[in-house]
């Protein structure tokens, strides 16, 4: 069990604090409930912008880096469709230079027409070389847009569209700056060899003042159910023949969606799951070949998706996958294979929780979700899914109608 403590500021901030003093470490952790889905259609890719922007230079710290380095920290994040996180790691002793670079950054970024131009070169250098130029890196692009029509998830993190970050203007960075990054959007963390008092006091010093902002409420259009087969074929310039398919699954706080999650596991958990046996080991259709789920919030995909060998018919393949989906759909998962899996999800949660780093960013999560203590408490939820659930939830997942196709195949 992973104990910590809970409080707010007058601005909205939540605070958690998780004291482990068996490490001389400690973890400052800032999620913002933002992520790409909060973006305007017209003006995507702002919230993975503002990952780079928030190493530009705040308002009194020119230079994000050099005091951190000073005081033996080193930090990063990421941004995702649904949320933003940013998180430093350094001796505890240190903790307040944490504290002063992120409270500084969420009070106002250091915004200049020359630190947006920097950032907006990288950021567009990064999709060209990830999402344009490299092999198959368009995929995500189009399937996307092939398995949503109304929700936000149609586009990627990056940006729907290059032409969106290149037009990025000042102003329009600034008000989603205001909008998202302020006090009552966020969730601080503070981990490792730190206590409840200190945090607090820290909190009060470095955050208290910061104008709360007005709290973001979504009002996304929810994705209607899927009722049609989708395709879609492309050629290009890529070493070999690839299949990718995807099916509309459940929102994170759903029970369901355990259930999809070690169906992931049963196909393609290891080299012995059933994906990998029977198609890349005995039969030899696939050189690789995974199935995971976006893991989103809101209702996302299961996917499948593999690299053919030379000469093998993408019907033919298509057909090999379909039929061990139809197995998953007919016969219940054997008692031993799904408590494999369980097994393996637990190993994962338990090393996951091994890192300082690790449980500050899960306990921002779940507040996120609604309650940080959810996060005590998943493995419950993988160990109530039966093999009944698994069976019946393949055959609601599994529809042809449900499902999204993209042929990529090979010029070469």
């Amino acid at each position: 069990m992973i104990q910590f403590e809970k409080f707010a500021l007058a601005n909205g901030l939540r605070v958690i604090v998780h004291q482990d003093t068996s490490t001389p470490m400690a973890v400052l952790n800032v999620m913002y409930d933002v992520g790409a889905r909060d973006e305007q259609p017209d003006k995507t890719g702002f919230a993975h912008l503002f990952e780079h922007l928030m190493f530009g230079g705040s308002i009194h710290i020119p230079n994000y880096d050099t005091p951190l380095q000073m005081a033996g920290g080193d930090n990063n994040a990421y941004t995702t469709n649904d949320l933003t996180n940013y998180y430093i790691h350094l001796p505890a002793e240190n903790l307040e230079t944490a504290f002063w670079l992120e409270s500084d950054r969420m009070l106002s970024l250091a915004f200049s027409e020359k630190s947006l131009d920097v950032q907006r070169k990288v950021v567009c250098e990064e999709f060209k070389e990830n999402y344009l130029n490299k092999p198959y890196g368009d995929v995500w692009h189009k399937m996307r847009e092939l398995a949503y029509k109304v929700h936000p998830y149609r586009w990627m993190t990056i940006g729907k569209e290059l032409s969106h970050i290149e037009n990025a203007k000042l102003e329009d960075v600034k008000n989603f700056f205001f909008r998202h990054y302020r006090p009552v959007n966020a969730l601080l963390v503070a981990a490792g060899n730190v206590t409840a008092e200190k945090v607090r006091t820290l909190a009060e010093k470095w955050f208290a003042d910061i104008p709360a902002g007005e709290k973001y409420i979504r009002h996304l259009p929810p994705e209607p159910p899927q009722t049609e087969v989708r395709k879609l074929e492309v050629k290009a310039d890529v070493p070999l023949d690839a299949f990718y398919k995807c099916w509309h699954i459940y929102p994170r706080l759903d029970r369901r969606y355990y259930i999809a999650d070690l169906i992931t596991e049963l196909l393609s958990g290891g080299g012995s799951s059933r994906l990998f046996h029977s198609l890349v080991k005995e039969k030899k259709l696939f050189s690789n070949i995974d199935c995971y789920h976006s893991g989103s919030l809101d209702a996302g995909t299961l996917v499948i998706e593999g690299k053919l060998v030379k000469g093998v018919k993408m019907q033919h393949a298509e057909k090999a996958v379909e039929d061990e989906l139809e197995k998953l759909k007919t016969e219940k998962a054997p008692e031993h294979e799904l408590q494999k899996v369980k097994n393996k999800v637990e190993s994962l949660i338990a090393f996951e929780d091994m890192s300082l780093v690790n449980r500050a960013n899960s306990l921002a999560f779940y507040e996120l979700l609604g309650d940080a203590e959810q996060m005590n408490h998943e493995l419950e939820k993988y160990n109530e899914v039966t093999e009944e659930d698994i069976l019946q939830e393949s055959r609601i997942i599994f529809r042809p109608e449900n499902s999204s196709t993209l042929y990529y195949y090979s010029i070469n």
